[in-house]
């Protein structure tokens, strides 16, 4: 494991012209290594700053880790060779998918004190877990006799969460009051919509106009839900759908909503460059690309913290941490590329990097103070 520190200078003409700069953080840098192999890839962290996510071992079989107080442990695998994780709570709590023994079938798990459990399907022969909230409850995706329908698994059973009509649904997020949401094929498989499944009842969240198309990735625990319909990013609340707008541009989506109902994103300019976007109070904004030419947003904290990664002239890609209308380059291990992909409530940031030669890619944390 190594560490580094970052200290990100202020602008000294500020400084001299008596402007107060903004406050930039202390950004501590650490790799967070592997299970012997080449590669490792986060997916999650929780407020614990445990990061899950998978990395190749020794023997070259990519698992399942959890990285916790300076150590990543190897949750091993369904009886297969490969497993990975998607998802913690901050129980430690660690879902995803494994193969099983040989290795021709994917099975939905959860890790939990030392453990992994295997949720079965829904009577079909694979399932995959994407989410878990505080209080234990699983969603993600399972086989039945002939379809794949979104399910929960809570107290050792899993339940199907039926469909909008068609023949397929999947659940992406689960909020702590148990409300799911995803996407799911409508009668006759003519559309996909955005459904949010309480109270034992599948929503159809609906979509823009004449768009046949929406999906539902997050949901906060207000039960604002986000994601996107036709081109656009949406926000559903209460029975409304509100369009997000773009930056100009024609596209837009939305990847992440925190407990004030911030949105964040991604979106294109009028010169179709994509730019990470914030949208509150009614209204989008640019996040901006310091130096860079485009930039994307993967998540947000409800201390306003955004993470995610700009993109250069010269194709390198760095992550990025935005908060106050300042931008923060989180730098990367040596090499050309990094991305930061999730940030828990205290500001540490969950990502990957290349190192030096760009030939092992590594999971990073990155912990965030302000001087």
């Amino acid at each position: 494991m190594r560490r580094s520190f970052l200290l990100v200078a202020v602008a000294l003409s500020a400084c001299m012209d008596g402007v107060q700069p903004p406050i930039e953080p202390l950004i501590t840098t650490t790799d967070l290594g592997t299970l012997g192999g080449v590669i490792s890839r986060p997916s999650a962290i929780n407020n614990l700053g445990q990061v899950v996510g998978y990395s190749a071992t020794t023997g070259n079989q990519l698992h399942a880790f959890i990285w916790g107080n300076g150590t990543m442990i190897d949750l091993g695998t369904l009886g297969g060779v490969q497993s990975y994780a998607e998802a913690i709570n901050d129980s430690g709590q660690v879902v995803g998918l494994s193969s099983t023994p040989g290795d021709t079938v994917m099975h939905a798990f959860v890790w939990q004190r030392g453990t992994m459990t295997d949720l079965g399907t829904l009577g079909g022969r694979a399932s995959r877990a994407t989410a878990v909230n505080n209080h234990g409850q699983i969603v993600g995706r399972a086989n039945t006799d002939s379809e794949v329908h979104a399910f929960l698994w809570q107290n050792g059973l899993m339940t199907d969460l039926g469909t909008l009509g068609g023949s397929t649904s999947e659940a992406f997020a689960i909020n702590n009051a148990g409300q799911v949401v995803g996407i799911s094929s409508t009668a006759g498989n003519s559309a996909q919509h955005a459904f949010l499944w309480q109270n034992d009842s599948m929503i159809d969240l609906g979509t823009l106009g004449l768009n046949t198309y929406s999906v539902a990735v997050a949901i906060n625990d207000q039960g604002q839900v986000v994601g996107s319909s036709g081109p656009h990013a949406v926000l559903w609340h209460n029975g409304s759908i509100t369009d997000l707008g773009t930056l100009g541009g024609a596209s837009s989506g939305a990847a992440a909503v925190n407990a004030l109902g911030h949105v964040i994103g991604t979106a294109n300019r009028e010169d179709s460059s994509l730019h990470a976007f914030v949208w509150r109070q009614g209204a989008m904004t640019d996040l901006g690309i310091r130096g860079s030419i485009q930039s994307q947003a993967s998540a947000i904290n409800d201390a306003g913290q955004v993470v995610g990664h700009t993109t250069r002239a010269d194709s390198a890609s760095h992550a990025a941490l935005w908060k106050s209308g300042s931008m923060t380059d989180l730098g990367t291990l040596g090499g050309t590329h990094s991305i930061a992909v999730a940030v828990n409530r205290i500001g540490q940031i969950a990502g990957g990097s290349y190192m030096a030669g760009d030939s092992l890619y590594h999971a990073v944390l990155w912990d965030t103070y302000l001087r």
